[in-house]
């Protein structure tokens, strides 16, 4: 089974990497014994990430997430990377491709699924819903001092 490589890391960060996008399938996410969904991989505990979580996914052709499920706080980003499939959400199904993106609330009831012939990856970012203020809007700070490389 794959594993997460660290690159580097330091007091003000961390740096991972999840290998090839091509080469998602194949991790394993075990969430039992009887639930591995395979092509998934979870990478917040590796960045030590303290507001969000984040995983990648593939979907080979013909599969699908199997189940819907909702969140009790967690909004849901859904960035589509490549290949061509389906999003479900409460009941409503649309079409996602390279370039879709998906906000899901926490009750929102969602499920996807990969209807093309190629595979279909996502990036699935997750944190508590309902608190982006204005304020966080203008968190960001340009220093005067140059970039040096």
């Amino acid at each position: 089974m794959k594993q997460i490589e660290q690159i580097a890391s330091a007091e003000n960060f961390n740096a991972i990497s999840v290998g090839k996008l091509n080469e998602l399938g194949d991790y394993v996410l075990e969430l039992g014994p009887d639930v591995k969904i395979p092509g998934k991989v979870f990478g917040g505990a590796a960045l030590n990430a303290t507001g969000a979580e984040f995983s990648f996914q593939m979907f080979q052709p013909g599969t699908e997430t199997g189940f819907l499920h909702t969140h009790k706080q967690h909004e849901e980003l859904y960035f589509f990377l490549s290949g061509n499939g389906e999003f479900q959400v409460d009941g409503n199904v649309f079409p996602v491709s390279e370039g879709s993106v998906v906000r899901v609330s926490p009750n929102g009831r969602r499920s996807v699924r990969n209807n093309g012939t190629t595979p279909l990856v996502m990036l699935c970012v997750q944190y508590r819903g309902a608190t982006f203020t204005a304020d966080d809007a203008a968190d960001g700070n340009i220093l005067a001092e140059p970039v040096k490389w």
